[in-house]
């Protein structure tokens, strides 16, 4: 996997990476302590320094980014992921690197950024790409519901992530409209995403699927 999409590999690498510089760039301007973790309403409820938030937190992520490549990369079903899924592995780490830094550094400048409405709408986002080509993906030790029953029923593996698919659109759906209308407690809507699928496998599998 890795000398087939070596130069996106590279270049998502280099995107994670990208924040460094703007940080060193706004330097001078970036307090100390500058925000971390925020609570369902927005509300900085964690702070880290300025050299761990503008140089350590890409390095994590440029870690986490390396970590999906290599499991993904030494899955003995590899080829049964897609190509579309595997550049959305490839992709979906710089795609927040770059978002959780825009808002660290937006909110350590004084801007009134609506953190809760903005994670809101790009989760929503993540959920309907992942869950228009998660039914297209087969198989896998790296990406989709890796439960006993659809490992070993190509039939129940189907099935099951063509309903997986539907929920997380749906899913990703009710997220931009939490991020519109600022409901707050549409978080909890990732529980039954998770959950009902696993059932309905587990229901397959006890119709002998």
């Amino acid at each position: 996997m890795i000398r087939i999409y070596k130069k996106t590999i590279i270049l998502t690498s280099f995107i994670i990476l990208i924040p460094i510089f703007a940080g060193l760039l706004l330097w001078n301007r970036l307090p100390e302590q500058m925000p971390v973790h925020f609570s369902f309403d927005g509300t900085v409820d964690g702070w880290g320094s300025k050299p761990f938030v503008v140089v350590g937190l890409p390095f994590v992520m440029l870690a986490l980014h390396w970590f999906c490549i290599a499991c993904t990369s030494i899955d003995p079903k590899q080829k049964n992921i897609g190509r579309k899924m595997i550049y959305v592995v490839l992709w979906i780490v710089p795609v927040i690197s770059l978002f959780a830094d825009l808002i660290c550094y937006a909110n350590a400048l004084g801007y009134g950024v609506d953190v809760s409405s903005a994670v809101f709408f790009v989760i929503g986002i993540m959920f309907i790409i992942v869950g228009n080509y998660m039914p297209k993906s087969g198989q896998s030790y790296t990406v989709g519901y890796k439960i006993p029953w659809t490992l070993n029923s190509e039939e129940n593996w189907n099935r099951t992530h063509r309903l997986a698919g539907w929920l997380w659109i749906l899913g990703g759906f009710l997220f931009i409209v939490g991020a519109v209308v600022k409901w707050h407690w549409i978080i909890w809507a990732v529980l039954p995403i998770a959950v009902i699928p696993v059932i309905y496998s587990a229901i397959l599998y006890k119709k002998g699927i």
